[in-house]
């Protein structure tokens, strides 16, 4: 299975690194080119690679991650994209600034959603920061997860990888449920919660 990251900021990286440390290639791409990503893929090691967004949109599982207000010039010419998997890892504000965005009665996924037609979304990874998403070992436990999406093949495919990558996924239901993780708004980002067997 071929995994992609569009966006190499906090969130990306913290993305590539957890998945090389689980022996997982990786392709990464930002708006710059994949030439400015040479310290990052140095960093990362012979599993990670820099490539273009139009590269990076063709894996079977592309991680978004982009500041939200860039998130329309990022995608931008990216599709069709074919029911290929897309895991929407953004929040509605702009950082540094945590300045929130109004999306009115939407959901930031169905937003995203809207932008990349033939996609199968998963909202993911945006509850914890950066720090606490780049140790999913914790306390002697599995660091949880949670993920929501409208296609149950497309859920269960991410919630294995949740799982390769040492986390503990919990499923929320819908697009609509995802919305419990969005910051600002949601009453889980920031819960860190950790799973004991």
């Amino acid at each position: 299975m071929n995994i992609s990251i569009i966006g190499a900021g906090a969130i990306g990286s913290a993305i590539a690194r957890l998945l090389v440390n689980a022996g997982l290639n990786v392709s990464i791409a930002n708006r710059r080119g994949p030439e400015t990503l040479a310290p990052l893929v140095a960093e990362l090691g012979p599993l990670a690679q820099a490539v273009t967004a139009r590269q990076a949109s063709q894996a079977d599982i592309v991680f978004l991650a982009v500041n939200w207000s860039k998130l329309p010039q990022a995608v931008e010419g990216l599709g069709p994209w074919n029911g290929r998997i897309v895991v929407d890892t953004n929040n509605p504000i702009e950082a540094p600034l945590f300045k929130p965005f109004d999306l009115g009665n939407e959901t930031s996924s169905h937003v995203v959603a809207a932008m990349l037609p033939g996609a199968r979304l998963v909202k993911a990874f945006n509850h914890l920061a950066p720090p606490l998403l780049s140790a999913p070992a914790a306390e002697g436990g599995k660091r949880v997860l949670f993920y929501a999406g409208e296609d149950a093949d497309a859920k269960h495919k991410v919630a294995e990888l949740i799982t390769r990558l040492g986390f503990f996924g919990v499923d929320l239901g819908g697009l609509q449920q995802g919305e419990l993780t969005q910051f600002p708004g949601g009453p889980i980002p920031g819960l860190n919660l950790v799973k004991h067997n």
